[in-house]
């Protein structure tokens, strides 16, 4: 004979999460969907970007560029140690933007092509605006003492020996160096010395001075052959003075 089975009544309702609360003010939950375990998410402000912010493409600005200071002396500075140290054909506009940490476009901007960027290092060693004058406004029996002086002391100085070496050894087997060497040493320098001087056939005068003076430096100081290497420099003006002044003024 089968045991009756004892009533239990209606089973309560379980709350996984805890007891139920007493006063039954339960919160409805409704359709929110799984709650966050670490508590409700703040609410996201669509103005407020939730990316990483957009990656800049193209060049840096010219403007930014610019406002650094001295950014026309930091690209004539690397311009002098690049043609120095690396010659004129192995100098790219590229590489002295790099060494004066701009954009190549602002190389272009201050000095155009790599051969003006060439001939405004060689300028800084010689300044022709103000050798000029003082060469040919002194005593003109002493032209050639002067401008014998000023040559070899320019060569002298290790800052702007540098930048004239280049253009000196690229010269000798690049047409663009040796071009702008014609066109700032001869025309810019000695050209106008001779035009100073008033006499017959400066050109033909200015390239007699500048060949002597160019074949010193290539022998004293490129090829280095002895005893001109380390010759007394006042012993090299009181012997090339006379023949630089003959050049100049005798007609």
């Amino acid at each position: 004979m089968t045991r009756p089975t004892e009533p239990t009544g209606p089973a309560e309702p379980t709350d996984p999460t805890g007891p139920v609360d007493p006063t039954g003010s339960a919160e409805p939950t409704g359709s929110a969907g799984p709650t966050d375990p670490t508590g409700p998410a703040e609410p996201t402000d669509p103005a407020e970007p939730t990316g990483p912010p957009p990656r800049r493409r193209g060049r840096p600005s010219r403007t930014e560029e610019e406002s650094g200071p001295g950014a026309r002396d930091r690209i004539l500075e690397a311009a002098r140690t690049q043609f120095a140290e690396r010659g004129y054909d192995k100098t790219s506009v590229r590489g002295i933007a790099k060494a004066a940490e701009v954009d190549a476009a602002l190389v272009h901007h201050y000095f155009g092509t790599k051969d003006e960027v060439f001939a405004a290092a060689i300028e800084v060693s010689f300044e022709p605006a103000n050798v000029v004058p003082a060469i040919v406004g002194g005593p003109r029996e002493a032209i050639g003492e002067r401008l014998a002086r000023f040559f070899i002391g320019v060569w002298e100085n290790p800052v702007t020996r540098a930048p004239l070496l280049a253009i000196i050894r690229s010269a000798l087997t690049h047409e663009a160096a040796a071009k702008v060497l014609r066109g700032f040493v001869l025309r810019r320098l000695l050209e106008r010395i001779a035009a100073d001087l008033d006499v017959p056939d400066p050109k033909f005068r200015a390239e007699l001075a500048a060949s002597h003076m160019i074949g010193i430096a290539i022998l004293r100081y490129v090829i280095q052959v002895e005893p001109l290497a380390t010759a007394d420099p006042e012993k090299i003006v009181e012997m090339v003075a006379p023949t630089l002044q003959r050049y100049l003024t005798e007609s």
